[in-house]
């Protein structure tokens, strides 16, 4: 992480494409910042003092000791805080609006459609405790259709918005798990092209790598942990 006078950010995370989204862009854009683990596996979602800075018991957020008063503050939905650090500081978040609109339809495209369709494939492809070939062919199917629209996006430009962005920040965490989604990545040649020089940014390289350690610390097979992830109630 790039030293600077900037005090660390917090980030509550945990190495899932979500959480992904957010340790790409604080090292893209150069922010020192401290890593606080959520094992969602173990239900540290559900504590009450991270339920004060995400109330939806979704990681990751973040607490910027230095908010845009000076005074800290806290932030939550990955969406929302890519935005904020692509205001704080400036970088992959274009100030001219046109250009900032091409970049949020894309960064709110990857939040409506992408991540969670591509969520529910993951689902019912791997952790399922049943099969259901319906909703295996039902998400899988969809996946597909997204995959289409970001190759025919990318067949006109290099990156999704144009220039490089946090919109290719949030979609890359998702996409570059196609296997386990069912798709053959030779059929979107354009989205493979992206995806080889996204990865490829040291940067990315060192998001991802941001708590691989913990990748396999739950075992998704097991019903307590399955209860924790998918059997999530009012509380």
């Amino acid at each position: 992480m790039a030293a600077s006078a900037q005090q660390p950010i917090d980030l509550y995370y945990w190495p899932t494409p979500n959480g992904w989204k957010i340790s790409i862009m604080l090292e893209e854009a150069g922010l020192p910042y401290k890593v606080h683990p959520v094992n969602i596996g173990k239900g540290d979602q559900f504590k009450p003092e991270f339920l004060e800075i995400s109330p939806n018991n979704k990681m990751p957020a973040i607490v910027d000791p230095q908010g845009p008063d000076g005074k800290p503050i806290s932030i939550f939905e990955s969406g929302a805080i890519l935005q904020y650090l692509g205001r704080k500081t400036g970088q992959f978040y274009p100030a001219d609006e046109r250009k900032r609109i091409e970049v949020d339809q894309w960064l709110f495209w990857q939040m409506g459609g992408f991540g969670p369709m591509l969520g529910q494939t993951h689902h019912f492809r791997i952790y399922a405790p049943e099969q259901v070939p319906y909703a295996i062919e039902r998400y899988t199917n969809e996946t597909n259709r997204l995959y289409g629209v970001l190759d025919k996006q990318l067949a006109k430009r290099p990156y999704v918005a144009g220039d490089y962005s946090i919109a290719d920040m949030a979609i890359v965490p998702w996409a570059k798990l196609w296997e386990r989604q069912g798709q053959n990545i030779d059929d979107f040649p354009h989205v493979k092209r992206w995806l080889e020089a996204v990865l490829n940014r040291p940067a990315v390289r060192r998001g991802i790598e941001v708590g691989a350690e913990d990748r396999g610390a739950n075992d998704m097979q097991d019903p307590a942990v399955q209860a924790i992830l998918f059997g999530q109630k009012a509380r």
